[in-house]
């Protein structure tokens, strides 16, 4: 089953672009979320009304929708959605493109901003897909990550299938299928915490900080996306994430947020501490709200309970357990005392001096530090971009 993938099926002008109705209506029948989007040609064979309505989705073509109000249609969030993009069929003349950057029109667009995996099913006549400009640049794609459903003479689950012809749909999902339950994260459990916590004064205020949650729900979708079986702890925020593989448990407090993570820490394999947790919280709770009063106010404050120390000490050999590390001086020393102390496999570290990084931000700028010291720079990015980075490193551990 495919239930909760994102794939985006790329239409091109072959006459194989028939096959793309089959492929999307076996896609949605395993559960996919599918997204279409066709060049000008491809529509020359197919109509869009046929695709979206077997995607239940609207079909994307041009960069805008509605040329009179300039609706926008948003390549790099399409590129940035998908945990797949397969191009199916793609011409010879689409292959060309995109193993030289040629973007001349949407499809190119979110491929040329697409994060996931990309797969492509080339279709064309024979003399065309072995002319050795075909051929070199199926081999560039594959040199650089693309996954080829090469043509080739032999016998598959649907039959023959000749050189230059596209791979029938069910051959496709299947081999989609496979890749998906192949992954280093099948079957792995995420254990992600986001957000701040709040400590309450009295039944009005609080202490808190300003994190958003935005990094931590950006990790969380991309372990999903990858297809891991993700549990948020999400402190107060604004963010949301309806996704299927994503079971988001809502906290206020630090001791809720402790709670919580003990609750579901024992059968995680990998356990992401990217909440910004209240070190403190007041000792005294006014059970009514505190009036104001012209002298000055003192709260005693005592230590909340440091979730990732107590983490540190419970891990298990299985596990992977990553934090953070926000800091404003003595960077890398702080993150590497943190790392050490609370017994981390990797700390990620970001800084409020570097501009565009830390809080509220919808960008971010880290450094990753691994238990052996290894030390790895990134330049400022999205936070969808930064959490690609940080999984990326987990894999690296999982592999």
């Amino acid at each position: 089953m495919l239930k909760g993938k994102k794939i985006i099926i790329g239409i091109t002008g072959s006459i194989a672009a028939y096959k793309a109705a089959f492929l999307i209506r076996l896609l949605v029948k395993e559960g996919a979320e599918v997204k279409v989007v066709t060049t000008d040609s491809a529509n020359e064979f197919i109509t869009p009304l046929t695709l979206s309505t077997l995607s239940k989705n609207p079909v994307y073509s041009q960069f805008t929708s509605d040329k009179e109000s300039g609706t926008w249609t948003n390549h790099v969030e399409l590129g940035l959605w998908a945990d797949i993009m397969l191009i199916a069929p793609a011409t010879a003349n689409t292959l060309a493109k995109m193993t030289h950057g040629v973007c001349d029109n949407l499809l190119m667009a979110v491929y040329l901003s697409a994060k996931c995996p990309v797969w492509v099913a080339p279709a064309m006549d024979l003399d065309m897909y072995r002319h050795f400009s075909t051929l070199s640049n199926i081999k560039k794609l594959k040199e650089n990550g693309v996954r080829v459903l090469e043509s080739a003479h032999g016998e598959l689950a649907s039959g023959l299938v000749g050189e230059g012809r596209m791979h029938e749909p069910e051959d496709i999902v299947d081999s989609i299928k496979d890749f998906f339950n192949s992954s280093v994260w099948a079957n792995q459990k995420v254990l992600i915490t986001a957000g701040p916590t709040y400590e309450a004064i009295d039944p009005v205020r609080f202490i808190g900080n300003h994190s958003s949650g935005k990094m931590g729900y950006a990790l969380a979708k991309e372990a999903a996306k990858r297809g891991a079986d993700v549990v948020l702890v999400s402190g107060p925020s604004s963010q949301f994430t309806n996704h299927p593989n994503i079971r988001v448990i809502s906290v206020v407090s630090a001791q809720e947020m402790h709670e919580a993570v003990i609750e579901n820490y024992a059968d995680a394999n990998v356990i992401i501490a990217s909440a910004a947790v209240a070190d403190y919280r007041p000792k005294h709770v006014a059970e009514q709200k505190m009036k104001k009063k012209d002298s000055s106010l003192q709260i005693e404050l005592e230590p909340t309970t440091d979730i990732l120390a107590d983490l540190g000490s419970k891990k298990q050999p299985n596990q992977l357990l990553i934090g953070f590390a926000l800091e404003t001086e003595n960077e890398l020393d702080n993150a590497k005392g943190k790392l050490t102390r609370k017994n981390l496999d990797f700390i990620v570290l970001n800084s409020l001096n570097n501009q565009g990084a830390g809080f509220k931000h919808d960008t971010n700028q880290i450094t990753i530090i691994d238990k052996n010291t290894k030390t790895t720079y990134f330049e400022l990015k999205s936070k969808e971009e930064v959490a690609h980075d940080i999984l990326n490193t987990v894999e690296e551990f999982l592999g």
